[in-house]
């Protein structure tokens, strides 16, 4: 199931347009090729999208699914994920009302909905509810063996969850795209999915399949296109993630990418784990990565630095830090692209 280029969309973003919170919204917002005709977030209400988010698209801010309505939406998209994943009342009250008012649901968390007995039994037949993160069937354990494919198989990979591997991803695939080059995405996280690309909700898959639902998903991909890019999750350094070793196992990348956010000194919600200078973890990627020669020696060969919390000047000087770090090409690809990121892959 995925939404349709002309499914116009509210999306339910409660306290989520300036907040780590919204990751799911604010990608949706910047990457959608659906038109997305409200935002809906009671702290916003009324302001602007560019001031609140940096995204310069014309679209209303408003208050409630109420006001949403008046924009005539057919799918109502949740793009918020708050702690624990579960919505507070008021805020699945308005979900019932979407679906009493004829919308379909895209439910990004891991409770699902389509079962729901508040929403399901008011469901017409042109209705439905997609939860994206459920685990697809026919999974198998990992082999290894996307080693064997002949195309490059690219893979973002992180010093801290939630710094940019999945919008480093999607906008090296369209730099791809944009030179007449055969390239995939292959979507690992329900915003991806969302978006319409090929792939599974890693999160949601048993950890014994994890590998394997990545290798199936190049076995089935890669033979027909040239670049494959892996959208990461987690990181090796963040001690609530284990997403990060099966993608690498899955993928047997040929060349990783690293994804930092300028200046973060620990992991985002454990204050306590500090994350080592970049050369060191570029050094660990490489290390784990090749597993001491059992797999194929992929290198780290650029830095994508998320530098939206800085002002241009301090963002140049962060880059130019990290390459004097690192030895190694660094952009943030909002401001000036992915070009220079993905010379080393075309090399």
């Amino acid at each position: 199931m995925h939404l349709k280029p002309d499914s116009r969309i509210a999306l339910l973003m409660h306290q989520g347009t300036q907040s780590t919170m919204g990751k799911t919204g604010l990608a949706l917002l910047r990457f959608s090729q659906s038109p997305i005709v409200a935002v809906i977030d009671y702290q916003a209400a009324g302001r602007s999208l560019v001031d609140l988010t940096g995204i310069d698209k014309p679209i209303p801010v408003v208050k409630s699914l109420t006001e949403a309505l008046t924009f005539t939406p057919d799918v109502l998209t949740i793009g918020i994920a708050p702690s624990g994943g579960k919505l507070p009342d008021a805020w699945f009250q308005e979900i019932e009302q979407a679906v009493k008012a004829g919308l379909s649901i895209v439910n990004g968390l891991h409770t699902p909905m389509a079962d729901h007995p508040a929403l399901q039994p008011w469901l017409r037949p042109d209705q439905w509810i997609w939860d994206v993160r459920k685990e697809p069937e026919g999974l198998t354990v990992g082999s290894g063996q996307a080693s064997q494919l002949v195309c490059k198989r690219i893979l973002t990979v992180g010093t801290d969850m939630s710094v940019g591997k999945m919008s480093a991803t999607l906008e090296l695939h369209r730099a791809c795209l944009q030179r007449g080059l055969r390239s995939k995405v292959i979507a690992t996280g329900q915003t991806n999915l969302m978006l319409g690309d090929d792939g599974v909700p890693l999160d949601a898959i048993r950890v014994d399949y994890a590998s394997g639902a990545i290798e199936q998903q190049l076995m089935r991909y890669g033979p027909e296109h040239d670049f494959v890019f892996v959208e990461g999750q987690g990181s090796l350094l963040n001690p609530a993630s284990t997403a990060t070793l099966p993608l690498l196992r899955g993928t047997q990348p040929t060349h990783l990418v690293l994804v930092h956010r300028a200046g973060q000194g620990h992991i985002q919600n454990f204050p306590t784990v500090k994350i080592p200078d970049l050369p060191s973890v570029v050094a660990l990627y490489e290390q784990v990565t090749t597993a001491a020669g059992a797999f194929y020696p992929a290198k780290v060969v650029a830095i994508a630095l998320n530098t939206g919390h800085l002002t241009a000047a301090e963002a140049e000087t962060a880059v130019q830090e990290v390459e004097a770090q690192t030895k190694l090409p660094c952009a943030d690809i909002f401001r000036t692209g992915a070009e220079k990121l993905l010379a080393p892959i075309l090399s």
